[in-house]
């Protein structure tokens, strides 16, 4: 298995596919590192030589990914809520931060809880 930036990426995958098990690297960024590398998306990672990984581990270090990524959106959030804007707080309290409606939906982000007010009255039991 080969491991780039400290992912193991599977090997019976074409490298394309495999590519974006990396946080941060999708389909098109995949063909573009590829392309830079010039190594055929087809093949697969089993197939790859020591020089082609060496390469594409190359190309991929020019992009911010994985645990980079993860802590550069963090701290944006964290950013947003510190100076209080409106997007901030729509984090803090949990809400979409993109002008979604949340008079229904939302369920992402506030989590699929869905509270609803029943009638009051117990079932029957059966005796």
């Amino acid at each position: 298995m080969a491991r780039i930036k400290g992912v193991s990426i599977p090997t019976e995958k074409r490298v394309i596919i495999a590519l974006t098990y990396l946080y941060g690297i999708g389909n098109t960024t995949a063909k573009k590192i590829l392309e830079k590398a010039q190594v055929d998306e087809s093949i697969r990672v089993k197939d790859l030589t020591e020089d082609q990984i060496n390469i594409i581990r190359t190309v991929v270090d020019e992009y911010t990914v994985e645990g980079e990524l993860r802590r550069e959106v963090l701290q944006n959030v964290k950013r947003l809520k510190d100076i209080g804007c409106y997007r901030g707080l729509r984090h803090i309290k949990r809400l979409p931060a993109h002008g979604q409606r949340t008079k229904t939906n939302s369920r992402t982000v506030r989590g699929n809880v869905r509270q609803t007010a029943g009638s009051g009255r117990r079932a029957l039991t059966k005796t």
